[in-house]
């Protein structure tokens, strides 16, 4: 007589992929970001692109958060050393968690987006970009940027002062008066990333030695101290480094404290 299969339990939990295996050895290469701790890894695009400024700076906001839950954070972009000491300095993000390739070699072997990739070479295709051409979700985040968004939080203090050249420093309680405090304001994220372009035009060359990766985008990637992935996500184009970008950081929520 046959014995039945076993039934699976439907109330077990399906078991987590493991992270990449090229993204692993990268890893086992860099003290403290092996396996037997939590760990947050970002794939950076240039070190000059909106993303990876944006980015650093959102997780500078919650460092201390990130260490009290004793979660490892390295982030790799493209560039060289002078352009990671430059964007450390300039966003603050602690300069022994980045490391620098002078090309996208990893990301493309994750399998990350390399942006659109039409005749005319980088510039042409990544200002086609910036137009949302094989780019979803860039002329929106745009936008959000100056219409405000009352569901992700405020940028910026009222005592805290921001200059975004050309315009003369403005206090962050400027911004309450197009509607409020306790939520992001019309223009508010609109007037952070002025500042971030001209801190970047204006060191161009430190920032972008070359021009041949301008289109490749970046990724996420959170690994558990198993070396299995709590969570992946993968850049779809400019000004998309996160699922939600109101709140870029949410799928951190349930790791913090």
């Amino acid at each position: 007589m046959t014995e039945p299969l076993p039934v699976a339990n439907p109330t077990e939990p399906e078991p987590r992929p493991t992270a990449p295996a090229v993204l692993l050895e990268r890893l086992a290469n860099v003290e403290g970001l092996g396996k037997g701790r939590r760990r947050l890894v970002l794939l950076f695009p240039q070190l000059g692109d909106f993303d990876s400024l944006e980015y650093a700076q959102a997780l500078v906001a919650v460092g201390p958060q990130l260490e009290a839950a004793g979660l490892a954070v390295l982030a790799i972009g493209i560039g060289d050393e002078a352009g990671r000491q430059r964007f450390c300095a300039f966003t603050g993000f602690p300069p022994e968690r980045l490391q620098v390739d002078a090309e996208p070699r990893l990301h493309q072997a994750l399998g990350l987006y390399g942006g659109l990739q039409l005749v005319g070479g980088p510039w042409p295709n990544l200002l086609l970009m910036c137009a949302g051409l094989g780019s979803p979700g860039t002329l929106a985040e745009v936008l959000r940027g100056y219409t405000g968004d009352r569901s992700a939080p405020q940028r910026l203090a009222d005592d805290e002062t921001i200059q975004a050249s050309p315009l003369p420093p403005i206090k962050g309680s400027f911004f309450s008066r197009a509607g409020g405090t306790g939520f992001q304001r019309p223009f508010e994220l609109a007037t952070v990333r002025l500042r971030n372009m001209g801190e970047v035009l204006g060191h161009w060359r430190t920032y972008v030695p070359r021009n041949d990766f301008l289109t490749q985008r970046g990724g996420t990637f959170l690994l558990e101290d198993d070396d299995s992935l709590l969570y992946s996500y993968r850049d779809r184009g400019i000004l998309g480094f996160s699922a939600t970008m109101a709140r870029p950081l949410s799928f951190l929520d349930p790791y913090l404290p």
